[in-house]
C-alpha cells in the first residue's frame, strides 16, 4: 500500500471528516427533535405507540441507497439535504423505543410526588420525567449517532460529500490508502462521538455518580 498520498492530502482529508460530522450528527439531533414528542405522545397515550412505532421500523426498512437516490433525484437535489433527511428517518426506529423506555421507567411514586407538591404536566415532565429518562434516551442517541456515522459513508458514496467520497474517488483511481484512511476516520469519529455522549451523560445525571460512591 502507498503511503505518500496521505502527506499531501491532510486539508482534503480534514475536510471530508468536518463534512462528515455534519452529515453524520445533524440527522441524529433532528431524530432526537422528532422522537422526544412522539416518545411522549406514545407513553401519554398508549394506543399510539404500536403505529408510531410501526412507521418508524418502515422507514428504516427503506434501503439507504435508494433513498438517498430518490431524495436526490426528485426532491431536494443533490445537496446536504439528501443526506440528512434520510438518515434522520433512519434514527426514528432507535430513538423513538428509547425515549419511551426512558420516561417508562419513571417510578409512578415519583410522578405523584412531583404532582403532589404543585407540579404540573409541562414542569413534572422537564423536571422530573426526562432527567430520570436521561440514560436510557442517551443510549439511544449513542446507537444511532454511531449508525448514523457509518451510513454516512453510503451518502458520500452518492456523491453527497463526506468520508464515503474517500472510497469511490479511492477506488476508482486505484489508491488503497486513501480507502484506508476513510474507514480509520470512520472509526475514529464513531468512538469519539460516542466517548462525549457518555460524558454529556455523566454531566447530566451527576445523581448516578453520587449513587456509585456511596455504594463503594
Amino acid at each position: 500500500m502507498e503511503w505518500q498520498w496521505l502527506p499531501g492530502h491532510l486539508d482534503d482529508l480534514a475536510a471530508a471528516t468536518v463534512q462528515h460530522l455534519q452529515l453524520s450528527l445533524l440527522p441524529v439531533l433532528l431524530g432526537l427533535i422528532i422522537s422526544l414528542p412522539l416518545g411522549i405522545v406514545s407513553v401519554r397515550w398508549r394506543w399510539t405507540y404500536p403505529p408510531i412505532f410501526g412507521v418508524a421500523n418502515l422507514l428504516y426498512a427503506v434501503p439507504s441507497i435508494a433513498l438517498f437516490v430518490f431524495m436526490s433525484q426528485y426532491v431536494t437535489g443533490l445537496s446536504v439535504a439528501s443526506a440528512i433527511i434520510p438518515l434522520a428517518l433512519f434514527t426514528l426506529s432507535v430513538l423513538v423505543p428509547n425515549v419511551v423506555d426512558g420516561l417508562k421507567q419513571v417510578p409512578d411514586p415519583v410522578r405523584q410526588a412531583a404532582t403532589a407538591v404543585g407540579f404540573g404536566t409541562l414542569r413534572r415532565l422537564m423536571q422530573v420525567e426526562l432527567p430520570i429518562a436521561v440514560p436510557v434516551i442517551v443510549a439511544g442517541v449513542r446507537v444511532a449517532t454511531v449508525a448514523s456515522i457509518s451510513l454516512g459513508s453510503v451518502a458520500g458514496i452518492m456523491g453527497l460529500g463526506g468520508l464515503g467520497q474517500l472510497f469511490q474517488d479511492g477506488q476508482q483511481r486505484d489508491i488503497p490508502s486513501e480507502v484506508f484512511a476513510g474507514i480509520v476516520l470512520t472509526i475514529v469519529l464513531a468512538f469519539v462521538c460516542d466517548l462525549i455522549l457518555v460524558v454529556v451523560q455523566r454531566a447530566l445525571t451527576p445523581w448516578t455518580r453520587a449513587r456509585k460512591g456511596a455504594a463503594a
